[in-house]
């Protein structure tokens, strides 16, 4: 019955902020409102230079990894990881400003299916803060902290993938309409001094499918690393959802014993405003 109840509030909270979202959906915004970094990308054939087309909202993140992307003032942002053994990690972000954002996660593993008990992990900040909005040669840039961590080893009480911590990312476009990079460093662990690094890169094609490719975790230890691969289809301009494809080629196990391999994830996120 717990779980049941769980898994039910998960999903009337989710259409609570879609209903939220569609209402306001009508309302005009002003014409002066600051826009979100949102690559150029080329027309599609027969449309109009003036037509006002309604554009797909960026993405915040691609796998794992951050883009510079932040949300406009008065808009959240909703991500749903499914992950491996019925879990599910929650984010939900706000734009406090515009280029400023602050959220909160939470997981919950063995929410989904018949594994028990289901745990429910402490919640972790987030924020991000875009101090450069980027043009046609000099990227996007941002600073921020996520301290939500990954796969959590009961035994020792801490995650088998460390939290990001503190990261500066940058994302820009590379010549062609719809590839963008956006590579990051970042420092986790603040008592060692370990600092890491992302390599994604997206390629977006028509605001309609996404291909990803993520190398993440770069550190001294280089078998650590990850490889992540994926897909996002854009279903509305705020509503996508992902396949992906994490750690291709890890093996081993964790320091927990749980094995240390290639997991698929499914992810939902909408974006609305307020």
């Amino acid at each position: 019955m717990g779980r049941a109840r769980a898994l039910a509030l998960f999903l009337v909270l989710g259409l609570c902020a879609g209903a939220r979202a569609q209402s306001d959906a009508a309302a005009p915004a002003p014409a002066n409102a600051p826009k979100p970094y949102i690559p150029i990308r080329p027309l599609n054939p027969g449309q109009d230079q003036n037509t006002n087309a309604e554009e797909i909202n960026p993405s915040l993140d691609v796998i794992d990894a951050p883009t510079a992307a932040t949300l406009d003032q008065g808009s959240f942002y909703s991500r749903s990881r499914f992950y491996s053994a019925g879990g599910i990690l929650q984010y939900l972000s706000f734009g406090v400003f515009n280029g400023l954002n602050i959220g909160v996660s939470v997981s919950l593993d063995s929410l989904i299916g018949r594994e028990s008990p289901i745990r429910v992990r402490a919640p972790e900040a987030q924020i991000k803060y875009r101090f450069y909005d980027g043009g046609r040669f000099v990227p996007a840039m941002a600073v921020g902290y996520d301290g939500q961590g990954y796969d959590y080893d009961q035994i020792t009480k801490n995650y088998n993938e460390n939290r990001r911590g503190i990261y500066w990312v940058a994302s820009q476009e590379l010549g062609i309409p719809g590839l963008e990079v956006h590579p990051s460093v970042n420092l986790s662990d603040f008592n060692s001094s370990s600092f890491g690094g992302s390599i994604p890169v997206t390629y977006t094609y028509r605001d309609r499918v996404a291909a990803m490719l993520e190398w993440d975790n770069i550190n001294s230890l280089m078998a650590q690393s990850r490889l992540n691969v994926g897909v996002r289809f854009f279903v509305t301009p705020a509503l996508h959802i992902d396949f992906a494809v994490r750690g291709i080629g890890q093996s081993g196990r964790f320091p927990d014993g749980t094995h240390r391999g290639t997991e698929r994830v499914i992810q939902l996120v909408y974006t609305g405003s307020f």
